[in-house]
């Protein structure tokens, strides 16, 4: 009887020895991720300053141009400071494929064989996803916004935008719009750890027309037109994520 507790005792150590060892190489596994992933970012961040006076001038300044608005630079370093956050900020940008990448190598392991081919298509899709929301809100958010705020108020109080403070919007306004493009990507994660399915979708389809409406009002100037404009892709988008998360939820 002595001799069975002892040997129950010892494949419970056994047990909890090999829990112990696969939890440390799961954080060995997060560690190198992390590192892959900041290595891509250095090397994003390189190229990006490489071409920094165009990506500054070319790029990031015309919203502010085509609206007539006057840029300044109200601190001794502040140029010095904007560079470097438009090279790390792009270097982000252009390494998202490796950083959505080492994300789905993480939890591969928790992954079936079956979902295991699907990686690379959503590696390419995240990486679409939120590109498109960037040249969305470049080409169409900001415009709207850099003319409203441009042109609102009295002749009398002139214009002028601190260059940090227009940097910040800018980058705030895109970066949110990527992340809004993110939506079907959500559904199809949601999915999978069996949080969100389509008849849970079209259920609160309402509040969440609700709520894109509202979000649209935040992001975008306080016009009908642009809040529109704003919606219209974001239900869009909705109704994609219900199509992704059907999808998913039948290969689950």
């Amino acid at each position: 009887m002595a001799e069975e507790e002892l040997l129950e005792d010892k494949l419970e150590e056994e047990e909890e020895g090999e829990a112990e060892m696969t939890f440390l190489e799961h954080l060995e596994e997060l560690r190198w991720r992390l590192i892959y992933a900041i290595i891509g970012v250095f090397v994003g961040t390189i190229i990006a300053w490489i071409f920094i006076d165009q990506l500054v001038n070319i790029i990031l300044l015309k919203p502010a141009r085509d609206a007539g608005a006057v840029l300044q630079n109200l601190k001794p370093f502040g140029q010095i400071f904007l560079y470097i956050q438009v090279a790390v900020i792009v270097g982000i940008l252009l390494s998202l494929p490796n950083i959505f990448y080492q994300l789905w190598k993480f939890i591969a392991p928790a992954l079936k064989k079956t979902e295991k081919k699907y990686v690379l298509g959503v590696v390419v899709f995240s990486s679409l996803c939120f590109l498109l929301g960037i040249v969305f809100a470049y080409f169409v958010l900001l415009p709207l916004a850099m003319q409203f705020v441009a042109s609102f108020g009295t002749e009398a109080i002139k214009n002028n935008f601190a260059i940090n403070e227009y940097m910040s919007i800018i980058i705030s306004i895109m970066l949110g719009a990527g992340l809004v493009f993110e939506m079907p990507m959500l559904s199809f994660f949601l999915t999978k750890l069996g949080i969100l399915t389509p008849a849970i979708m079209r259920k609160y389809r309402k509040y969440g027309l609700v709520t894109i409406l509202i979000f649209a009002a935040f992001l975008t100037p306080p016009d009908p037109v642009s809040q529109i404009l704003l919606a219209i892709p974001l239900v869009l988008l909705y109704e994609i994520s219900i199509f992704i998360s059907k999808i998913s939820l039948r290969k689950t």
